[in-house]
């Protein structure tokens, strides 16, 4: 098991703090939360608290939005048929599903395309424009992708196709043949909230489309659910902007979602307290890290084992009952994916435990032609658990090697697989997490180079799992006002953490357990600090049952949740580490 280093988010300036806790009238270790949050008046804290849509910004600030609009505009008035293009992942069938369905409202002559991850790989393909060529398409509009697609839109342009890109990647120096390029991360590009997930802009497309047409906002809220499940899956700051769109998407999620996701959900045994429509809710209260790990693997499964596309179907889908035979495969796609998951993971950790060398490195690159293509980064994320270090495993698909990077806190694996661009045939991402192609001829001088990088730039403390302690608190002072007034700085994410909070000198009070055979549960209190007792689970850590009934105290480091039993709620810790005082 690794271990982990605490490190605490210190916010020095007292007098923020005094003002927000007095201003507020909240504990002062909230206050301390908002200001760590970049919080300081009372005016930020109401917006923090109280989100608005109507402080979303102009849909027009971003760059080539009008030209956009102008073009769709154009489409459907003379009648072209327009195909909706966007990634396989998450992001990118959330995405094409939301721009479709606003734009079938008004135009019928309309078709989506989700590529085939094996036989065209990420991105636009060329396969796609010729699917366009024979469909009659006039008009491709790309969503989470695109951005590095020059070769195949001037293939598209010079057939007599416009695009339009619709992207939140990172673009290249090269510029775009494209009519529109909607992407706030372009550096001539001055809208104010550069973390728009793929689908997020998407939503901005159709606000722009509203907004033009002096058509009513509330015609938008239908494709909040989306939103927040791009939100989730891609994980994007829920900061800004996103904070808007995720706190009354996952409303909508809750209480008024599209078919699919209702359909994924049941088969998820998370059912409707009351007959689906206005005020009905489900049995259980969803939160973004619900979304990561109900619905986003689902999703997501699709386009790993077989077709995205199929992940689209359902999401346009409007009736329950069509619903259900799509999400039974769109779930036999997902029991396919973790037994490969397993498999390869088991494959890739037992390539370490015997190499020395690999098993030393400050970097992790495993390579097996055998490997299923469609979980490769999910096999990357895994060894990042275990061997905590930037990872990128490859795999063989149509001729060329390609692979999936993730990477470690304050790494940037992007700049590191950019260094090496000269060796690859594609590539694109994020700080944390890439996908790359390269000729088989190149894999061993991309190894050493990609190292190299890695040897050089990446710190010791860069290779020790952080975890960020936001305040140091008393069991005692948990309950009541506190944790209500802390339950509404959700939903959390990236950039709005779930605050994490330490406990000193802790002790067990009863009897400590291991419960699904790696989970320790138990209940807690602290001495000299009151009679409160805390029930308490930390997951994945059964193998610290010895030490916990060997160490007469501990220091706790935590999250605050509600536990829901046979319809009863209660507070409990969610254990992040423990520190044993010898």
């Amino acid at each position: 098991m690794l271990r982990k280093r605490w490190v605490q988010n210190d916010e020095n300036n007292e007098d923020i703090v005094e003002k927000l806790a007095t201003t507020l009238k909240i504990d002062h270790i909230l206050a301390r939360l908002l200001a760590q949050r970049g919080i300081y008046t009372y005016a930020e804290a109401r917006d923090f608290f109280r989100p608005s849509l109507d402080s979303l910004h102009d849909p027009f600030l971003l760059k080539d939005m009008d030209l956009a609009i102008e073009r769709i505009e154009r489409a459907l008035d003379q009648g072209e048929r327009i195909l909706i293009y966007g990634d396989y992942d998450v992001d990118g069938t959330t995405a094409v599903a939301l721009v479709y369905d606003f734009l079938n409202d008004f135009h019928s002559n309309i078709d989506y395309y989700i590529p085939d991850r094996y036989k065209e790989g990420y991105g636009v393909s060329f396969e796609s424009i010729d699917y366009a060529l024979a469909t009659g398409v006039s008009l491709i509009i790309s969503l989470d992708c695109g951005i590095k697609a020059q070769k195949q839109i001037k293939y598209a342009t010079d057939n007599g196709i416009d695009f339009i890109v619709v992207d939140h990647h990172r673009p290249d120096d090269v510029p775009l043949t494209a009519l529109a390029v909607v992407d706030p991360k372009q550096p001539d590009c001055e809208y104010p909230y550069k973390e728009l997930s793929g689908c997020g802009l998407g939503f901005k497309l159709a606000q722009a489309f509203y907004q033009k047409r002096r058509l009513p906002f509330e015609g938008l809220e239908k494709f909040l659910d989306l939103v927040v499940v791009s939100i989730a899956a891609d994980v994007v700051p829920i900061t800004g902007e996103n904070r808007v769109l995720a706190y009354y998407g996952i409303k909508r999620l809750n209480f008024d979602p599209r078919a699919g996701f209702e359909s994924i959900l049941f088969y998820s045994n998370v059912f409707r307290k009351t007959k689906p429509g206005k005020g009905s809710s489900f049995t259980k209260e969803l939160s973004v890290s619900d979304l990561m790990f109900m619905i986003g693997p689902k999703i997501n499964a699709a386009g790993r084992i077989e077709k995205g596309k199929k992940a689209v179907d359902l999401l346009v889908c409007k009736k329950m009952g069509e619903t259900h035979e799509l999400t039974i495969a769109i779930n036999d796609n997902n029991t396919e994916r973790r037994s490969l998951d397993t498999d390869i993971t088991r494959q890739a950790m037992s390539m370490i435990t015997s190499d020395p060398e690999l098993k030393n490195s400050k970097a992790t690159i495993l390579f097996d032609p055998g490997w299923h293509k469609g979980v490769i980064g999910i096999v990357a994320s895994r060894l990042i658990e275990s061997y905590y270090r930037p990872t990128i495993i490859l795999t063989e698909s149509n001729g060329l090697i390609t692979g999936s990077a993730r990477s470690v806190k304050d790494f940037d694996v992007y700049n590191a697989i950019d260094s090496c661009s000269d060796l690859l045939e594609h590539f694109g991402g994020h700080k944390y997490a890439a996908g790359l192609s390269l000729r088989p001829e190149n894999l061993e001088a991309f190894k050493d180079k990609f190292m190299q990088f890695v040897e050089n730039t990446i710190t010791d403390v860069m290779l020790v799992p952080q975890i960020e302690v936001h305040a140091e608190i008393s069991l005692g002072g948990i309950a009541g006002r506190f944790f209500r007034v802390l339950k509404q700085f959700a939903p959390f994410g990236p950039g709005n953490p779930n605050p994490v909070f330490v406990s000193r000198n802790c002790v067990v009070q009863g009897n400590v357990r291991v419960v699904g055979n790696k989970h320790l549960k138990f209940r807690v209190s602290q001495p000299g600090l009151g009679n409160v007792e805390m029930p308490a689970i930390a997951f994945q850590q059964g193998h610290q049952l010895i030490n916990m009934k060997a160490s007469k105290t501990f220091d706790l480091a935590y999250q605050i949740e509600e536990n829901e039993w046979n319809g009863r709620v209660s507070l409990q810790l969610n254990v992040k580490d423990i520190k044993f005082n010898v």
